[in-house]
This record gives structure tokens, C-alpha cells and sequence, in this order.
């Protein structure tokens, strides 16, 4: 009853997010502005309508790929939404960071409840990556569009090699914390239903995986992308986690690291509503379908096309970096 609840209250949002960007569109210059994007770039002209409803088709089929390959919205969007629409880098990264931002808020509350999510683990962690995210997006908004263009490119092709090769634990084996660990408080238990056993749990080689996250939170900010195909492996391979606290670490994470990058772009103007909305609606929308089918659905077949997805992705970006 509750998630149906839910349910109907994430289509109301949605359907008074579409009236607001419609209604903003029609009001003032959104839909120019969107529009003197997409002509800027080249691509044909066309009613203001146009790109928001192409965005809201394609964001749809990606929220239902994502769910079936196991991996964020973000990290999808950005290099496809670059590499195969007439929309400038910036304004990309903008709307990545706000999709991604979205599915982190709507998972968030439920993790931390269900003690998924530790704010211990959680906390130490977001103030390097968030802080991090802030100088990644300066750098971003500050260096060329090519040569962001070309690291972009290379991240990519990084990200589809480590879903290829990475494989996660579901509970690693942790024989003794280290001190840093322990003076941060990082442990703690929780209830897997899925088992019916109450599993304790603590971390080791603190340090290093707390340095990578200088490197994570940079790159989340210069490329928009989300962080959680980088925080899962720290948090679990790394530092010892489980791979549920981790997943849910992650997406807690995630609210806080994007939304400290998303103002950055926010302040430059580098968000446009009738790019942003229409992304985050047909990405929660797909979402919800994506739940559906993957009962039914060969999650190791989905999960190779977007790493093959993903290296055609990532080579196109750095085609366009490198102006070939």
C-alpha cells in the first residue's frame, strides 16, 4: 500500500515538474534558450518543443537500460546524451549531475532506514568527495570544451573496462580494523532479509580509500557523471564493506557530492529546465519499468550492450575531443 502510495506521489511530481518546465517554456525563455543550445551546435531548427519531447523519449529507455544493467542513470546519460545530441558540454554536465542527484534523493531515506546506508561511513567520506566535486566542477566549467571533452572520453572508456573486469564481494573478509577506521566509527550491523542473519561488519585500508575519494569527487564534478561506479568498488573491494552498505553508501553519497557540484553549475547558468526536467522524469519513469522487466529480463546480456554502449561512447567523445 505504501509503495503504491508512493508511486502515485512520484507521478504527481513528475506530471507538476512537466507543467512547471511547460509553463516556464511558454512564460519566458526557457524553450529559446534550449532551442539558440541546440542551433548553436548545429542541429536543425525546430518548434521549442521538440528537444524536451526527443529527451524525455530517450531519457525513458535509458532509466529502463539502467536498472537492468545495474549501474546509474548519470553515468549513462552524459556520454550519450554528449555524444549523440546538438547540446554543449556544459549543459550536459549540468543535467547529468541533477538526474543523478534525483535517483540518489529518492533512494536515499528508504537505505537509511533499512540501515543500508551508514552515515558513519557515509559522513567522512562526503566531506573529501563533496568538497572535491566543488574544485572538479570549477576545473570543468574553467578548462577548454575539447580537452574536457577528451578526459571525458578517457573516463569513459576507464568506467566500461571496470565494469568488465570488477567483481564485487558480497561480504569481504575484514580480520581487523585499522585505527583510523576505528577512531571514525567506521562499523556497524544490519538485518539481511534476504538471508535472515544480522551481519556486523568494519573497515580496513581507511586511509587509502578515503585519499581516493579526493579523486572521485573530482571527477564527478568536472564530468557530471555521478560517482557511484567509483564509490562501490572503494567502499567494497577497498575498504571492506559489504556490498549492500556499499551500494547504499554510495547512493547516500551521491546526494551530497552532486548536490554541492550542482550548484556550481546552477551559478553559472549551466542548467537548463527544459533539458534537466524532461531528463530526470523519463529516467525515474524508465526507472519504474526497468523494476518491472527485470524479472523477465537477462541483466548479463543488458550488462554487456551498455559496456559496449559505453566504449562506442567514449570513443565518439574522444573523436569529438580530439576535432576529428
Amino acid at each position: 500500500m505504501k509503495s503504491r502510495w508512493l508511486r502515485v506521489g512520484m507521478v504527481v511530481l513528475a506530471l507538476g515538474l512537466a507543467g512547471a518546465a511547460f509553463a516556464y517554456a511558454a512564460g519566458a525563455d526557457g524553450g529559446k534558450a534550449m532551442a539558440e543550445a541546440a542551433q548553436a551546435a548545429g542541429a536543425p531548427s525546430g518548434p521549442w518543443w521538440m528537444w524536451p519531447a526527443i529527451l524525455l523519449v530517450f531519457c525513458f529507455v535509458l532509466g529502463i537500460i539502467a536498472v537492468l544493467a545495474g549501474v546509474g542513470g548519470g553515468v549513462l546519460f552524459v556520454p550519450l546524451v554528449s555524444g549523440f545530441f546538438p547540446f554543449h558540454l556544459d549543459f550536459v554536465r549540468g543535467a547529468g549531475l541533477l538526474v543523478a542527484l534525483a535517483g540518489a534523493l529518492a533512494a536515499g531515506p528508504g537505505l537509511l532506514r533499512r540501515n543500508m546506508a551508514s552515515l558513519r561511513l557515509a559522513l567522512p567520506v562526503a566531506l573529501i568527495a563533496s568538497a572535491c566535486a566543488i574544485v572538479g566542477a570549477m576545473m570543468g566549467l574553467a578548462l577548454p570544451t575539447n580537452v574536457v571533452q577528451m578526459c571525458l572520453g578517457g573516463t569513459i572508456l576507464f568506467i566500461a573496462v571496470l565494469l568488465l573486469v570488477s567483481k564485487n564481494t558480497a561480504k569481504p573478509v575484514v580480520t581487523k580494523q585499522d585505527a583510523l577506521g576505528l577512531a571514525l566509527g567506521m562499523n556497524g550491523v544490519y538485518y539481511d532479509p534476504s538471508t535472515c542473519e544480522t551481519v556486523e561488519w568494519k573497515t580496513h585500508r581507511t586511509l587509502p580509500g578515503l585519499l581516493l575519494f579526493i579523486i572521485i569527487g573530482i571527477m564527478a564534478g568536472m564530468f557530471g557523471l555521478g560517482a557511484g561506479w567509483a564509490n562501490v568498488p572503494v567502499l567494497n573491494l577497498l575498504m571492506g564493506a559489504p556490498l549492500k552498505v556499499a551500494v547504499g553508501t554510495s547512493k547516500f553519497l551521491l546526494s551530497i557530492t552532486d548536490t554541492s557540484a550542482a550548484w556550481v553549475y546552477l551559478n553559472q547558468g549551466c542548467v537548463i529546465p527544459l533539458m534537466a526536467i524532461p531528463s530526470v522524469i523519463g529516467l525515474m519513469c524508465g526507472s519504474f519499468v526497468g523494476v518491472k522487466l527485470l524479472a523477465k529480463a537477462k541483466p548479463k546480456f543488458i550488462r554487456y550492450m551498455v559496456i559496449g554502449v559505453l566504449l562506442f561512447a567514449g570513443a565518439k567523445a574522444l573523436q569529438k575531443g580530439l576535432g576529428f
